[in-house]
């Protein structure tokens, strides 16, 4: 008979390959407990509902990611210039670690962070500001010392692109290794990926806002 802790992982375990497969939404608990081969008593009696099963998940990953991730914003803080693919370099060692902390633990970490969003999960958001705050703090200071121009809503929204690009990236990992590998001839890793990433999420938050965009706003506000 399986002991608490190892109830426990097997369900988490298994909550993580289908959350990131399937997302959370199409995601039963029932699917959950017959591929972690306990009942359905047991979920309830370790987490209480669907949503702390999420937050549990996915906090797996954030007790690893964030400790490291607040090193290296800290130590970006502390120099006098700083640009935005030095903000986005900060993520590299936090995120190439939890390779060795889980199989594929880059890839299904961001695959989570995704599905958060798509499955339209506002208490992970809650979840993650609450439990999270100094990271997002630092991270949030770094993007606009980097960035002063940037007004607070295309700031918003270029981070959510950036947002995308990079669960995209990261969660097709596998397979966009397995193709560079074929057509290219070369291994890329997690890092090389990362370092890949960087320079064109970073022109892509640093664009100059079009004109164009900006009359358009304005005819909307009635100012032409």
């Amino acid at each position: 008979m399986a002991v608490k802790g190892e109830t426990k992982g097997r369900i988490l375990d298994a909550a993580e390959l289908l959350f990131a497969e399937h997302g959370f939404n199409e995601t039963s608990l029932r699917t959950i407990t017959s591929k972690a081969g306990v009942n359905l008593a047991s979920v309830n009696y370790h987490y209480g509902d669907k949503k702390t099963l999420i937050r549990a998940v996915l906090d797996r990953y954030l007790e690893q990611f964030v400790p490291v991730l607040i090193e290296e914003l800290e130590s970006l803080h502390s120099r006098d210039e700083i640009t935005m693919e030095d903000v986005f370099h900060c993520i590299k060692r936090p995120l190439v670690q939890l390779d060795d902390f889980r199989p594929y633990g880059a890839s299904n970490f961001m695959s989570l962070i995704g599905r958060g969003y798509t499955d339209v999960q506002g208490h992970l958001r809650w979840f993650m500001i609450t439990h999270y705050k100094e990271a997002l703090n630092l991270f949030t200071s770094a993007v606009c010392r980097a960035n002063p121009s940037l007004d607070p809503e295309t700031l918003f929204w270029r981070l959510h692109f950036t947002l995308g690009a990079s669960v995209f990236t990261m969660a097709s990992s596998t397979a966009l290794r397995q193709i560079a590998e074929n057509d290219f001839a070369r291994k890329v890793t997690t890092a090389d990926l990362i370092d890949s990433l960087v320079p064109y999420l970073a022109a892509g938050v640093a664009a100059p806002i079009e004109q164009s965009l900006l009359l358009v706003s304005d005819e909307q506000n009635g100012t032409l």
